[in-house]
Formats: structure tokens, sequence, C-alpha cells
């Protein structure tokens, strides 16, 4: 398998922006019953304490703000964490998209690896073997277009001038046909 490293992160911005603001969503609507609970809490104590009131005050105050920063900075790296978790899911089906894309456009087929760390290593095996076999399946089928050429080739002298086109037609296609595989071999 060979080693390589993507540079760029936000390989489908659309799923990986997504992904990590749901996730990120979740959290923030999880813990917004925390506040609560704190305000409720202060508010007992207050009661049952008249005389901490200034005190209490500024040290529920001092926790909010500790709080909001915490899960500020809490929210941040799990969205940068899941930026990087997405990146090891959509940067395997960037790789197999350009992949396929590049098979589609002539160049020869080749296996399919993504890197180590990388999920969905069973689809790199997969596609890779069902190109192998597309391939062989291709090439057995050259082969028998190459038979076909010649058995033509053969019958040319002995066919009848009025079938001639037809078999010219005929030889042409399969040319085309042959010049096809020799451009993506």
């Amino acid at each position: 398998m060979a080693f390589y490293k993507r540079s760029v992160f936000l390989v489908n911005p659309s799923f990986q922006l997504k992904f990590s603001l749901i996730v990120c969503s979740i959290i923030i609507i999880s813990t917004l019953i925390y506040p609560v609970i704190i305000l409720d809490f202060f508010k007992l104590v207050v009661a049952n304490s008249p005389s901490l009131p200034g005190t209490v005050i500024g040290a529920k105050n001092d926790l909010i703000v500790y709080l909001v920063i915490i899960q500020v900075v809490i929210t941040l790296l799990v969205f940068i964490l899941f930026i990087f978790f997405t990146h090891k899911i959509a940067g395997p089906l960037f790789k197999l998209k350009n992949h396929l894309a590049q098979i589609r456009e002539g160049r020869p087929i080749s296996p399919l690896t993504f890197r180590d760390g990388d999920y969905f290593h069973d689809v790199a095996e997969e596609v890779s073997l069902f190109l192998e076999s597309v391939a062989d399946n291709q090439e057995a089928d050259f082969q028998y277009v190459d038979e076909i050429a010649s058995y033509l080739e053969n019958l040319s002298p002995i066919v009848p001038d009025d079938k001639k086109p037809i078999l010219n037609e005929i030889s042409r296609r399969l040319l085309e046909i042959q010049s096809r595989y020799k451009n993506s071999h």
C-alpha cells in the first residue's frame, strides 16, 4: 500500500461541516441544562442564606462565565476533532470518486488504496477486485475481437463484392474497439 498524505482536510465540505455542526449542536443543546441547574442551586442557596446574596451572586456570575468559556473551548475542540474524523470518511470517498473518474477518462485500471488511518478499506479491496475482474473480462473480450478480426480478414477474399461493404464496416468497428482498448492500456 502506497503511503500518501492528504493536506486538505475539507475534501467534502458540505458533508464534513454539516456533520460536525450537527454533533456540536447536539453537545450544546444537551449541555444547556447545566446553567439552569446551577441557577436553581444559587437561588436555593440565596433563599436559605439571606446574608450571602452579594457573595453568592458574584460567585454565580463567575461560575457562569467560566462554564461558558469551557463550553466554547470544548465545542471548538469537538468541531475540529470531527473535521478530522469526517476526513477519514470523506477522504476515501473522494479518492474512490477520483479513481473511478480517471479510469472513465481512459487511464489504466489500477488497484485502489486508502491511507492506513482511513475507513472503508474493505470497500477499496472490493472495488479493486471488481476492477480487476472487469479488466480480465475486457482482456478476454479483446482477445476474441482480435480473433474475429483475423477471421474476417481471411474471409475477405471469398466474400461476394456486394457483401464487402458490410464486412468492411464490421472490420472498421472492430478496429475502433481495438484502438479504444490499446489507448486505455
